[in-house]
This record gives C-alpha cells, structure tokens and sequence, in this order.
C-alpha cells in the first residue's frame, strides 16, 4: 500500500465526506433500462415522388439519466443495420446494400449522446454524435426529457445529409433520393 502524507491524511476524510454527500444526493446519473417494447427508432427519406418509412428492430443501448439534473443525461445507442425494414418492402434490400448503408461491412450505426442544454419545461437541445458507415458526425436536435418516479421518456428527431456519410453517393438511385433522412426516436426506460 502507498504510504500516505500528512496532506494526504488530511484530504481523505474530506473527500470520503464529500463522496457520501455526492452520493446520497444522487449527484451521478443512474443507469436506467431501455423498455424496447415501448420504444421506436424510425427513419424517412423522400423518394421517387413519395416517402419511404423505415424502422430499426434490432438496437439496444445505455442510458444514464439524472433526474435531479437531467441535462447530465447520457445515452448509447447501437443499432444493427440488417434490422431496418422499410415501406414499401422493395426499398428494404436496396437500403441495406453496398451502394447505401452497406450493413455487410457496417453492421452497426451508433448514436453517443454527449450533452444536454436545457431549454425550459423538460426540453433540451441534445449534441450527439451520429457514426455510419464508419463516419461520425455532430448532430444537434431537440429532444424532451420526462421523468416520472422510476420511468423516463426521451422523444426527438432529427436530420441528416446522407452524402456526409457516404450514403448513396455512389449508387444509380442517388439522383433519385433525397439527401435529407429524417430520424424520429422514442425512447421509454425504467430506473435499474
């Protein structure tokens, strides 16, 4: 064991003090369970004169909430690519092939929540960073945070240029498809 200092010796107990007061006062975000079965991950684009839906099946991620502080809230998201289905069906194989989302050598897309600026009345404007494709990007959005007791409710959206990841830049269909996709996110999580 390291040999203490008289500084040292002095330091602990108030640290030790400040740690339990930190603690006791839920000062740290908590982990809390994402309910997949009551939340979504969804996507549009416009194409060929009309809007093509999707939703991701297959995610799962950590989420750190702080009720007293929600803007110290955390998330991680990982989404396996394969799991998107699209409408119409047809668009479900072309968005997942080597000219757009290429999920057989970028299987997964992940979303880092990095910080929340409160805006007032459980709203935020979430800064996170958005990798696909093996391209990580800033995105900045609004997003509401409610908690209740031991649930929490994270909704929002935003917008992405799909040629900043490389998506569909080289495919016949690029022409024919807007850059701009559209996600929408609902998450539902429970404390523990």
């Amino acid at each position: 064991m390291a040999r203490q200092t008289p500084l040292m010796r002095s330091l602990l107990p108030g640290a030790a003090a400040l740690w339990l007061l930190l603690t006791a006062f839920g000062a740290a975000p908590e982990a809390w369970t994402i309910d997949r079965s009551a939340s979504t991950i969804d996507l549009s684009v416009r194409a060929l004169g009309g809007t093509h839906e999707g939703r991701f099946e297959d995610w799962g991620g950590d989420i750190l909430v702080d009720p007293a502080a929600p803007e110290r809230s955390r998330a991680t998201v990982v989404v396996q690519v394969r799991s998107l289905r699209m409408r119409p069906d047809s668009a479900t194989e072309r968005a997942l092939g080597p000219g757009f989302l290429d999920a057989a050598r970028h299987p997964v897309i992940r979303f880092q929540l990095r910080a929340l600026q409160p805006r007032g009345g459980g709203r935020f404007t979430a800064r996170a960073d958005l990798t696909a494709r093996g391209v990580t990007r800033p995105v900045s959005f609004p997003l509401d945070l409610r908690t209740e007791g031991a649930r929490a409710h994270m909704t929002g959206g935003f917008a992405f240029d799909r040629a900043d990841f490389g998506i569909g830049t080289s495919s016949v269909w690029n022409g024919l498809i807007e850059r701009r996709v559209t996600v929408r996110v609902s998450l539902q999580a429970r404390r523990g």
